[in-house]
């Protein structure tokens, strides 16, 4: 007696060897249906076989450092440079040897269901992470680039571990640990990929709650950039705390 469809998309959801018998009788069997469920499970393989060779990839920077016995690394991104409004916020990452994040990529190439889900994974198995930020005012008093690096020590502060390694999204900072800083790093770094995440998703939730306090900014659609909406709402109720004085075109107002 052949066996109901739905229990062989069931059953295919946790196959992963093609040569056991249980896919063998699939694959033989000749309904539409179960054909397409055989299709789509190769498609599937497919994809988790890309997304386990991009992590891998994503982990070279990480294996070099483990094969010198530097164990403790800790990847640093920040997220918040460009907008005018709210703080630039960052995150500090040291994730496990052996953990496996197959999938997790640069916070702006990621869902947000999908981001949600990596920083509930990152804050359950991480060995320590921190978050820092640098507030609007400070942005003006300094320039956002010093404030940048201002937040990122200060995510490597609220580490429970001293890093022995950082490996940084494209910057230096002026603090005594060894240190990489990559290009790109966020899509090329699975710690730095962690970081990236953490830290935009700590924003986002920040500028959400800035959105409830100051309603009229739409502060939860477009994060503080400065978008059609965001400079028209400039323009009706003026630049409020929040708001980055030194940053064209609040600059002067």
């Amino acid at each position: 007696m052949s066996r109901k469809i739905d229990e062989i998309k069931n059953i295919l959801n946790e196959l992963t060897d093609s040569s056991s018998e249980l896919f063998i009788e699939f694959k033989n069997d000749q309904r539409v249906g179960v054909q397409k469920l055989i299709a789509k499970w190769y498609r599937d393989q497919e994809k988790r076989e890309l997304a386990r060779n991009k992590f891998l990839k994503m982990m070279e920077y990480e294996q070099n450092l483990y094969k010198q016995n530097i164990k403790l690394i800790a990847g640093v991104d920040e997220v918040g440079r460009g907008p005018l409004a709210g703080p630039v916020v960052a995150a500090a990452v040291i994730l496990a040897e052996e953990t496996e994040f197959i999938g997790l990529d640069d916070s702006k190439k990621l869902s947000k269901e999908k981001r949600q889900y990596f920083v509930q994974r990152i804050k359950n198995e991480a060995v320590s992470y921190g978050i820092g930020m640098a507030s609007s005012t400070e942005i003006d008093e300094i320039n956002i680039y010093e404030a940048t690096k201002l937040a990122m020590k200060r995510a490597i502060e609220q580490l429970n571990h001293t890093p022995e390694h950082l490996l940084i999204d494209a910057m230096k900072l002026p603090i005594d640990i060894s240190q990489t800083s990559i290009i790109k790093g966020d899509a090329t770094s699975i710690s730095i990929a962690a970081a990236s995440v953490l830290a935009k998703e700590t924003r986002d939730e920040l500028m959400v709650e800035l959105s409830l306090k100051h309603p009229n900014y739409g502060f939860e659609k477009h994060m503080g950039y400065g978008t059609k909406e965001h400079l028209q709402a400039i323009e009706n109720y003026g630049i409020i705390d929040e708001h980055r004085k030194s940053f064209a075109p609040i600059k002067g107002k």
